[in-house]
């Protein structure tokens, strides 16, 4: 820079001599010579001085810059629950405005993608929650979620999803079982309930913990009903075989009643 001053000087030097050299051949006298020379001087002058002028501004604007991300920065590390950020004094101006600028970027990416996966995670959390009639989990919506936070969402949601895959097998395999005995005891469901389990959708069906419950409970019932119905059976071919004894009725009869 001090190169670049110098050979600044060695220019403007130039051109005063040469200016002067063709005063001196025009034939302007000294005095106009001497207003001249005043007119270049402030030429340079105001162009300096606005020159000057634009690069104070632009100091300015650096340091307004580098308040506003000082503050800033302080908002997000508050808000995103991280320690304060480390300024290095022996930096530039320069260097101090885009390094802090920088990391106002960066932290206002974390603070998105929180928000966006908390988003995305309450949606899931509802449309399981509804499914299985849980309570949706509790976070406080209004701030910043932590990075614990998430990660005991992502567990809480995890462990809905396996709590659903778990229910959604035990209802496929009693609804079978209860529609296979239901068809074997010509038995009509008669209730909204029983309704709901043959006729319902599979993916609409809501495996809430009472309903499993009912549903096992069905499930035993005709199980209960389908053994009485064979223990009677039981009972009355033991009945008809003392009856046929008594009664001599031959072989042939029996087979073909039996």
């Amino acid at each position: 820079s001090e190169v670049l001053a110098a050979e600044a000087v060695c220019c403007l030097n130039r051109a005063m001599a040469t200016l002067r050299d063709i005063w001196e051949e025009i034939g302007i006298p000294e005095e106009l010579r001497l207003e001249r020379t005043d007119t270049v001087r402030k030429h340079i002058k105001n162009l300096l001085d606005m020159m000057v002028a634009e690069e104070e501004g632009l100091r300015e604007r650096l340091l307004k810059s580098i308040a506003l991300c000082r503050k800033e920065l302080d908002v997000l590390c508050n808000e995103l629950q991280l320690g304060s950020f480390e300024i290095e004094n022996e930096c530039t101006i320069l260097q101090m405005e885009k390094n802090l600028r920088t990391h106002v970027e960066v932290l206002q990416k974390q603070k998105q993608d929180r928000k966006q996966e908390l988003k995305a995670l309450q949606e899931q959390d509802r449309d399981l929650s509804d499914i299985l009639c849980t309570d949706l989990f509790s976070i406080d919506t209004a701030r910043v979620p932590s990075l614990e936070d998430l990660e005991c969402y992502r567990h809480h949601v995890a462990s809905l999803k396996t709590l659903k895959e778990k229910r959604r097998e035990e209802f496929v395999a009693n609804k079978y079982q209860i529609i296979l005995l239901m068809n074997e005891l010509d038995h009509i469901p008669d209730t909204s309930f029983e309704q709901e389990v043959v006729c319902k959708d599979e993916e609409t069906f809501c495996l809430s913990e009472n309903n499993i419950v009912a549903l096992q409970s069905l499930l035993q019932q005709l199980e209960a009903q389908r053994a009485l119905n064979e223990a009677v059976c039981v009972e009355l071919r033991a009945r008809i075989v003392t009856l046929w004894e008594r009664l001599q009725i031959p072989e042939e009869e029996r087979d073909s009643s039996a």
